[in-house]
C-alpha cells in the first residue's frame, strides 16, 4: 500500500504477506536457484497457471478427502480430477474453515457457490470473503479492499479472510 508520509510517499506491505514470503525464501533456498525463487515469489497473477490432481491435494495435504468427496469436480469418480488454482482455491478454502470449526459442511455448499459465482472480479482489486451468522442464518461475501463494514447487533463475524494471502498460502504448498 502506497500512504503518504511525511517523508513523501512510502510503501508499506502486510505483515502477513512478508512473513509468508520470508518463510518461503527460508524453506526453498537450499532447493532452487536465486533465479528460480525469484521467479516463484514475484509478482504474480491472483489465479496463477497450476494445476494438480485430486491425488496431489490430498497427498500435500491441500485438501482433505472429506473437501474432495462432498465439493470436488467428480465426487465418487475413481478417475483424480485435474483442477486449476481457481477450482482449488475455494476448495481450500473451505478445507481451512472447516479444520478450524468455523463452518459446517453445509455452510462450505454456500462458500463454495458463492466464490464459484463472485471471484475472480475482472477490475483485478484484492477482495475478502466474509462469513457470518445471524440466529442461527449463515451468508458469505466478496469485498473488495479497504472496506468497512458495520453489521447490527445480532451478525457474527464467524471469518474474515483476505483472498490474496489465501492465495499466497496456496501456492505456496503447489509451488
Amino acid at each position: 500500500m502506497r500512504k503518504s508520509t511525511f517523508t513523501g510517499q512510502e510503501t508499506f506491505f502486510p505483515k502477513d504477506l512478508i512473513l509468508s514470503r520470508i518463510d518461503q525464501i527460508i524453506n526453498k533456498k537450499d532447493d532452487l536457484s536465486l533465479d528460480e525463487l525469484a521467479e516463484k515469489l514475484s509478482h504474480s497473477p491472483l489465479l496463477p497457471d497450476l494445476y494438480a490432481t485430486s491425488d496431489d491435494l490430498k497427498e500435500r495435504n491441500i485438501v482433505s478427502v472429506i473437501v474432495l468427496d462432498r465439493y470436488g469436480a467428480s465426487p465418487g469418480s475413481e478417475q483424480a480430477a485435474v483442477y486449476s488454482f481457481q477450482q482449488m482455491l475455494p476448495l481450500f478454502t473451505i478445507n481451512q474453515l472447516l479444520a478450524n470449526g468455523e463452518i459446517s459442511l453445509e455452510e462450505g455448499g454456500l462458500l463454495l457457490e458463492t466464490l464459484n459465482e463472485q471471484w475472480p472480479k475482472p477490475d483485478g482489486k484484492p477482495y475478502e470473503l466474509l462469513f457470518f451468522r445471524k440466529m442461527g442464518v449463515s451468508s458469505c461475501l466478496l469485498v473488495s479492499v479497504p472496506a468497512d463494514l458495520h453489521f447490527d447487533k445480532g451478525v457474527k463475524v464467524v471469518a474474515r479472510i483476505s483472498l490474496v494471502e489465501l492465495a499466497e498460502q496456496l501456492k505456496g504448498k503447489l509451488i
